[in-house]
């Protein structure tokens, strides 16, 4: 029997689909910007590489003024920890809106996941809405139209209703870290944005406000950054955010990921999802040359891929329930033995309302990644932090800025 969870979820990311005209109204697709001050590249921003290692969650209390000198000796505005897809669009979106922005970064190197590679056509709406649609365009990126179901050897097209929108408008697929890199590229080319790479070890406390991180650098040196306010983008992983929630994480299933070469899709341009047994396979094409495919386990337990278990399962169970023009990629692909694992995860947003603070992305609230959402919400509540913080100048104006902070967690509650 095909699991119920990953179905529900599935069927609810479908029916997602007719909503887009409702939540996106009868624009032509090109969102404007109209951030207030905005900063011309700078071609001299580079990247380290040095990578260090996660610690677990302290909170450090302090007493002294939010806004002071951060490790590189700057004012800062705000803190962001992680450059993901959340981290790295949030710190330009803020860069340009003229915040002093400091974000710390565990690792800078191109990240290397098998899942964040498809963007619904929302997300695209809110990539152009927050000027970083040139992220996607030198990175093969390919569009997506909608989806294909298949079930007891048929299948049907479901198209994206997006009859309203500028003919540029799709959703989009790419390989993760490529499109992590773009935007963080982007981000460092504003001047008043600084990209570190270090390990936050504990959000530094006084007096019930959060006023900045400890944090070790990628030469091991531990340093203190303050600001008025600090943003947790640290993902699905994140140590840090028991401080600000109280995390109830779901592993309803796992994804094992393969990539499949020099193939085609039996519909170009849309995502693939077989109603298998005991649950969906997904199919999308991330480049002109390379098709992802996840497999969805149920359970926190999959078979081992260090004893051939899980090629076993793959070749068995799986392969015999996918697409024939599919089949022998997939069965090389095995052979090839790059099989990835990540647990699915979800967690219902539950914060703690606390001064100085906020959870954004993963961080903050996660669905099962079957319904492809993850990043179109990311930046639909970057583009709500956006404008709520258009209107404060100083931000060191903690009541005013708590009435916001308290704002926004409603708004997204």
């Amino acid at each position: 029997m095909v699991d119920r969870y990953a179905l529900g979820s599935l069927l609810a990311a479908i029916l997602a689909l007719a909503a887009l005209y409702k939540f996106f109204g009868k624009g032509n697709g090109r969102g404007e910007s109209s951030a207030g001050n905005s900063f011309s590249p700078s071609s001299s921003s580079s990247f380290s590489t040095t990578t260090t290692t996660t610690t677990t969650t302290t909170t450090t209390s302090i007493n002294r003024e939010c806004r002071s000198k951060n490790g590189g000796g700057d004012d800062v505005d705000i803190i962001i920890v992680g450059a993901g897809v959340g981290g790295a669009a949030l710190a330009h979106t803020l860069g340009k809106d003229g915040r002093r922005v400091h974000v710390i970064e565990r690792d800078l190197t191109e990240p290397d996941q098998i899942v964040g590679e498809l963007l619904q056509p929302g997300g695209y709406l809110k990539l152009i809405e927050l000027g970083l649609e040139d992220c996607v365009e030198k990175i093969d990126a390919q569009r997506v139209f909608g989806y294909a179901l298949f079930k007891d050897g048929r299948n049907t097209q479901l198209s994206y209703p997006l009859e309203k929108f500028h003919s540029n408008i799709s959703g989009m697929s790419f390989p993760n870290g490529r499109f992590i890199q773009s935007m963080r590229e982007k981000a460092a080319s504003l001047p008043n944005v600084r990209l570190e790479q270090g390990t936050v070890t504990s959000l530094l406390e006084g007096n019930g406000t959060i006023k900045g991180v400890q944090y070790k650098t990628k030469n091991g040196e531990e340093l203190a950054t303050y600001a008025p306010l600090t943003i947790l983008c640290d993902g699905c992983f994140s140590n840090l955010r028991r401080s600000l929630c109280n995390p109830q994480v779901d592993v309803p299933s796992c994804f094992v990921g393969l990539l499949l070469e020099n193939c085609e899709l039996p519909h170009e341009n849309h995502g693939h999802v077989i109603l298998a047994d005991p649950s969906p396979i997904l199919f999308y094409r991330i480049s002109s040359t390379e098709i992802r495919c996840l497999v969805d386990v149920p359970g926190q337990m999959v078979p081992s891929i260090s004893n051939s278990e899980m090629a076993k399962y793959l070749n068995t169970i799986v392969a015999p329930q996918i697409p024939p023009q599919l089949q022998s990629s997939f069965i090389a692909a095995i052979d090839k033995g790059n099989i990835r694992t990540m647990p699915n995860r979800s967690m219902l947003a539950d914060p703690h309302p606390t001064r100085g603070a906020l959870l954004m992305g993963d961080a903050f609230n996660m669905r099962h990644p079957l319904t492809g959402g993850g990043m179109t919400v990311a930046l639909s509540d970057i583009v709500v932090l956006r404008d709520l913080l258009r209107s404060m100048h100083d931000l060191n104006d903690a009541p005013t800025l708590c009435r916001y902070l308290e704002s926004f967690n409603t708004l997204l509650m």
